[in-house]
């Protein structure tokens, strides 16, 4: 026995001996450069990487909060578990993980991987962006309910939210679509993450936010008193996604668990506006089908217009990527390449590249951008159309329901309803 311990012994100590060695190695091969102006080498900022075991951990506790929210949304049919679980994702998401790793901003990464095949993208960041996705399909949008960091704080400071109009809700919810368009068009051309970028509550989490983000947080929470969770319902990007898996969910959140008695107490109790009230047949139905009818074959004409609409601004929207910028502004003002303080220019004049040769990547990355806008503007339209068509699509309903789409299973309507399970 004690052969083989020393044995396994002697083999790990050699297995860490040859890892020493190869550091070694690859510290001797590429010494730190030395200066002769007295310049010092500043300690290196970058943290390490995160253990691939906590990743992992970070996937389980997602798993296991999911798990949680949906049980008590669904099953026990409790507002309170699901506030409590909001409060632990806020806390370990939020501010032990700082934001990151994040669903919403897991789009970029995902983006990024199906347009370059030189980007490996992180099992974590894939299994982040698709579990939601899946549970959404099997359970509601019990991810925006409990476990998203970024709508659990809005969650946290809704204290008198108001219900706005349905024509209001309509109008900016089309801002998600746009914001995912944006988002995708952006990794797809490797220019920006601008979901990270423009986080409005990371700078809370990570506590050293720029003053602008800082105000803009400020700002959301603020109006998050009132008009509850602006973020989730007019900005998030991965809520569409999120709305679309929850339209086909095969359990959901319900408002009573019995036979609706029809007490219209719940009819107010969404501060989101996602409770469809019952509606009677219309009286002239022909008209309708005409109508939706009519709706349906202008879809075509939406997306058409779309998509111009966006290819006349590809060049300002190009603007954001690095090389496009660095391009126009040489070409524009060609004694900038004197200027040393500007460490764009100092790389590009060190790279051993032509003004022509990035003039010519600029006008490349500029015709993608051209044929994505086109895309982004077309599914603008394409949801504008859509949302047009649901508006006339007639659906009868006996009962007061949570619309699948937009309801975050967040339970709170579930105190308004006098029947008990």
């Amino acid at each position: 026995m004690k052969n083989k311990f020393l044995k396994y012994s002697l083999l790990i100590a050699g297995w860490f001996g040859s890892i020493h060695g190869l550091f070694a190695q690859a510290q001797q091969r590429f010494p730190k450069p030395e200066f002769e102006s007295g310049y010092s080498q500043p300690q290196t900022t970058t943290p390490f990487p995160r253990a691939l075991w906590l990743e992992y951990f970070d996937v389980f506790v997602l798993l296991a909060v999911l798990s949680l929210v949906s049980w008590f949304a669904l099953k026990k049919r409790s507002r309170k578990g699901v506030f409590w679980s909001s409060v632990f994702s806020v806390l370990y998401f939020g501010f032990y993980r700082e934001g990151c790793i994040c669903s919403v901003g897991s789009i970029q990464n995902v983006t990024l991987a199906l347009f370059d095949p030189t980007y490996a993208i992180p099992l974590s960041a894939l299994l982040f962006f698709l579990i939601p996705l899946v549970f959404t399909l099997f359970f509601g949008r019990t991810f925006c309910a409990g476990a998203c960091p970024l709508g659990a704080i809005q969650d946290l400071v809704a204290l008198r939210p108001i219900e706005l109009s349905r024509w209001v809700q309509k109008v900016f919810g089309l801002v998600p679509y746009l914001y995912l368009g944006l988002a995708v068009l952006y990794s797809a051309t490797k220019s920006d993450f601008i979901i990270c970028r423009y986080d409005p509550f990371v700078g809370f989490f990570r506590l050293d936010a720029q003053f602008i983000m800082l105000v803009l947080g400020v700002l959301f929470l603020a109006a998050g008193i009132f008009v509850a969770r602006p973020y989730c319902r007019f900005f998030c990007p991965y809520g569409v996604l999120l709305g679309w898996m929850s339209r086909f969910s095969a359990k959901h959140l319900t408002i009573t668990p019995k036979e609706c008695v029809q007490c219209k107490l719940c009819a107010h109790s969404c501060p989101f506006g996602a409770i469809d009230e019952p509606v009677a047949e219309p009286a002239h139905r022909r008209k309708s089908v005409k109508h939706l009818m009519l709706v349906v074959a202008l879809l075509p004409v939406w997306a058409i217009l779309g998509g111009w609409a966006g290819s006349m601004v590809h060049v300002p929207l190009s603007r954001l990527n690095p090389t496009v910028s660095l391009a126009e502004l040489i070409v524009k003002h060609p004694e900038v390449k004197e200027d040393q303080n500007n460490i764009d220019v100092r790389t590009f004049m060190s790279s051993g590249k032509t003004t022509d040769q990035l003039v010519a990547e600029a006008s490349e990355i500029q015709r993608r951008f051209y044929r994505g806008s086109w895309l982004v503007g077309g599914f603008l339209g394409l949801a504008i159309g859509f949302s047009l068509t649901n508006l006339s699509i007639f659906r009868k309903r006996d009962d007061f329901e949570p619309n699948k789409a937009n309801c975050l299973s967040c339970a709170r309507c579930l105190d308004f309803c006098p029947v008990k399970k």
